[in-house]
């Protein structure tokens, strides 16, 4: 069986309601990314600018695989002094990537929390619609540390409880100014926080198109275990060795 695949019914339909009325664009098995995107005031200057860029540049990169954009769907949540979904799930190539703007403190915990609601609520969409889909992705990219009301511990069971059991992936990029040992605290061991060289968001976004696109799709259509293509291989690393 497919590891990434979770494809049972579940009597719950609270989830479902957030997608009632929406209608698959097609039957392909679909795979969910959703990004949550620190934009505090930190951020602001090369940073956001090489985020935006790096963005579009993902958008890209699945559109030209004919194959992933019929399968990779892509939510956005950015997070400063609020967090807000501004991308509800959509096939990456149905949408225009919207452009971030920096301002504001840290909510951290709560743009984290957001995201894997819209996982839930998108896996209970795909078993009411008949759509099978691999395992989702949640991808945190922050410069800074949480705002002090912001309960970091919670959010840590809680991301260990999901993978453990298989609901999602998760992992975090560090942006030159995050703090390592709080970042890290998000990621179970064995992972640990992938640290960005300088702003190369777009070698990032490269590695992760082509770790779903070839790590994830094609190697389950070859009957393969799906997995993440070597980060170290793309340029975008600093001083991390796997």
């Amino acid at each position: 069986m497919n590891p990434f695949n979770n494809l049972f019914p579940h009597p719950n339909t609270t989830y479902f309601a957030m997608f009632q009325g929406e209608s698959p664009e097609n039957y392909e098995q679909k795979c969910l990314c959703v990004l949550a995107l620190d934009i505090s005031g930190s951020m602001q200057g090369q940073a956001i600018a090489e985020l935006n860029k790096g963005l579009q540049a993902f958008q890209k990169e699945v559109v030209d695989d004919f194959v992933a954009s019929q399968r990779l769907e892509i939510s956005i949540v950015t997070f400063g002094s609020t967090a807000q979904c501004i991308q509800q799930p959509v096939l990456v190539g149905q949408t225009e990537i919207p452009t971030l703007q920096a301002a504001g403190t840290t909510k951290l915990v709560s743009g984290v929390q957001k995201a894997l609601e819209i996982v839930e609520q998108r896996k209970q969409w795909y078993k009411e619609t008949g759509q099978n889909y691999y395992r989702p992705m949640v991808v945190l990219i922050t410069d800074g540390e949480p705002d002090p009301d912001q309960d970091l511990p919670a959010l840590a069971r809680e991301i260990t409880q999901g993978m453990v059991g298989k609901k999602f992936t998760f992992f975090a990029l560090g942006v030159k100014g995050f703090n390592y040992d709080k970042l890290a605290q998000l990621c179970p061991p064995p992972t640990h926080p992938l640290v960005l060289d300088g702003y190369k968001f777009a070698n990032f976004f490269r590695w992760l198109s082509n770790s779903i696109g070839i790590g994830i799709i094609k190697s389950a259509e070859r009957g393969e275990k799906p997995k993440l293509l070597p980060p170290g291989d793309y340029g975008f690393l600093e001083q991390i060795e796997f």
